[in-house]
């Protein structure tokens, strides 16, 4: 089958992927073969192949935003037949027995395995998945739609979550890409009031568009104290800038999974009067569950830039840039094999 490799992690500038062909793989007997039909461009993809994230799988398939079709099943798999439409995330899979694991917070689990980083994912015409770790999805959307709800989706919902945002409390989202873009409609659809505070003109637009209440610099204050905040931009000078704009009693959640360097913070100005800084790791399968059921019921909508699966460094290219707001998905337009 066709597809991209990480053969040596650089900026993406200088091209580290290689479009390659790879054998077929093999699902485990607890597990879903999926033919891909659209994966989601995350930037965690872009910090695998960049090196940000450690290299777990040398020569790694990055993608886990996955919508696809069952193309074979492992013989322990129950529930699951030939055909049926399924959602490949981020978390492949856990332990099921650590401490973590045992009181609902799998996303901590120390054994977990993730898409695209432990395992080949969806920049490829197949992967795998083990069966009680994928999404069943809706009908009413189409795979472009939906591939960016199984990870930008999820984890923008999680860090609503950690961000503690009281009933129609005011929120910032520090960066409005492919997470932010569908957060913001969950709280706006939840009564709260959002401000997007980004350095890209295009993305502002966007926020306004959606309903944002306004949509400024990132550097700027917001033009009220916030409740609660995001920071989806990988960028740890804004940590002090967003608890800075935050309320008393105010809960800034850092997103990402990486983050440069956060400056040192000034107690008086930045922490004091009991505001809180959180980060946000992976998700359960319960938050893909809730945030799936969500989106459905409230018609969250990502807005998206096709591009063919042969142009997957173009996208995180065209990524790492700022050329395009909202998300990028891979369309698979080869025919499935046999």
């Amino acid at each position: 089958m066709h597809a991209w490799e990480v053969a040596r992690p650089g900026p993406i500038e200088r091209e580290p992927l290689r479009f390659v062909e790879k054998p077929l793989p093999v699902p485990r007997e607890d597990e879903l073969l999926v033919h891909v039909r659209a994966c989601g461009v995350c930037r965690t993809d872009l910090h695998v192949s960049e090196g940000d994230l450690p290299v777990r799988r040398p020569g790694v398939t990055p993608g886990h935003e996955v919508v696809g079709v069952v193309a074979a099943t492992g013989r322990a798999v129950s529930g699951y037949a030939v055909g049926d439409r399924v959602g490949v995330a981020w978390l492949r899979r856990t332990d099921g027995t650590c401490a973590y694991c045992a009181r609902g917070a799998e996303n901590l689990c120390p054994g977990s395995e993730y898409t695209g980083w432990d395992a080949d994912g969806g920049y490829a015409e197949y992967t795998t998945v083990p069966a009680v770790y994928a999404y069943r999805l809706p009908e009413d959307l189409d795979d472009v739609a939906l591939a960016p709800l199984l990870c930008a989706g999820i984890i923008g919902y999680r860090a609503l979550l950690r961000a503690s945002l009281p009933p129609g409390g005011r929120l910032g989202l520090y960066g409005f890409g492919g997470s932010a873009h569908l957060c913001a409609q969950v709280a706006l659809a939840q009564g709260a009031t959002v401000h997007v505070l980004t350095r890209d003109a295009a993305a502002r637009r966007l926020a306004l568009e959606l309903g944002a209440a306004s949509a400024g610099g990132a550097a700027e204050p917001p033009p009220e104290p916030l409740d609660s905040a995001i920071l989806f931009a990988p960028v740890g000078e804004l940590v002090p800038v967003a608890l800075r704009a935050l309320d008393r009693g105010g809960v800034l959640a850092v997103a990402g999974i990486h983050l440069s360097d956060v400056p040192p913070l000034h107690y008086e100005r930045e922490l004091f009067y009991e505001k809180e800084l959180r980060s946000v790791t992976s998700n359960t399968r319960e938050d893909g569950r809730a945030f799936l059921t969500l989106a459905a019921r409230h018609g969250v909508r990502a807005t998206t830039h096709a591009y063919p699966l042969s142009r997957a460094q173009e996208a995180l290219q065209d990524l790492k840039a700022g050329r395009f707001d909202g998300a990028a998905v891979l369309v698979n337009d080869l025919p499935p094999r046999h």
